[in-house]
């Protein structure tokens, strides 16, 4: 990997440590406290508690850098700039659902240059950095390389979504349906996940149709270190648009074709 990011991602992992052991602790617990945000959207002390902790290492470590965290919003100014989202899957957090993770990334100017996801209760974490290839393992030196698949039709590709309903509160439902019944196969595995399978291999598309920055800067740059391409539903690259599509690359724009924002030319079958 590019020497300029080896001390941010070597950061990011050691950030990603303490979250992971905080938040395993409130995994399951039986005292863990569930509030409502504004949004309607439940959120923990675990949440809290871990948003907590990434700054105060950050502010160690970092403390010239910007923080944009989902509990506690931005914090400092500058071209270099952490986006931490605590526990991405709160929903399953709370329901005692594995399948969550801490977001880690770093962004300087509008580039996400290094990310980690790391998801404790299921044992796996990904991460890459700009030039330096996308890895899964427990450690920067117990890893082995991520890889988009080679699939080049949506006939013959797995997609992944969180769920329909959000789909639905767009408008969009019907354009995402379309897609749907042309993929071989669908499941809805939701969240960071969706995106670590893309970057894997292991599923050919990811889409949602709103996200927030913090949902998506450390997954954008491990799908595209491992070979993809992650785009908003109007194709720009990477994770500013307010919503996402990745995929191995190769079928990008066929997906386009059905979820693009309505000034695509969109797919009426």
């Amino acid at each position: 990997m590019p020497s300029d990011h080896n001390d941010d991602l070597r950061l990011a992992h050691v950030l990603a440590d303490d979250a992971d052991s905080l938040s395993m602790s409130r995994f399951k617990a039986l005292d863990l406290q569930v509030a409502t945000k504004p949004d309607l959207t439940p959120v923990s002390d675990a949440d809290e508690a871990v948003e907590v902790s990434l700054r105060r290492g950050l502010s160690r470590a970092r403390p010239r850098d910007a923080v944009l965290g989902e509990e506690t919003g931005s914090t400092g100014w500058g071209p270099r700039r952490w986006i931490i989202d605590p526990i991405d899957g709160t929903k399953n957090f709370v329901r005692g659902v594995p399948v969550w993770a801490t977001l880690i990334a770093v962004m300087v100017e509008d580039q996400v240059v290094a990310g980690v996801v790391s998801a404790p209760a299921l044992s796996r974490r990904w991460w890459a950095s700009l030039g330096g290839g996308a890895w899964t393992g427990k450690s920067l030196f117990s890893a082995s390389a991520c890889r988009v698949s080679d699939v080049s039709t949506i006939e013959d590709a797995s997609l992944s979504y969180s769920s329909l309903d959000s789909w639905d509160a767009v408008g969009r439902q019907d354009a995402f349906m379309k897609l749907l019944r042309r993929c071989w196969r669908s499941r809805a595995y939701g969240d960071f996940w969706s995106y670590m399978l893309v970057a894997e291999g292991a599923v050919d598309l990811a889409t949602e149709p709103e996200l927030a920055l913090y949902d998506m800067a450390a997954l954008a740059v491990i799908v595209t270190e491992a070979g993809g391409t992650f785009t908003s539903l109007a194709g720009d690259p990477g994770p500013l648009g307010g919503n996402a599509l990745a995929s191995n690359g190769r079928l990008h724009e066929q997906a386009l074709a059905y979820v693009g924002i309505p000034d695509k030319p969109q797919l009426t079958d």
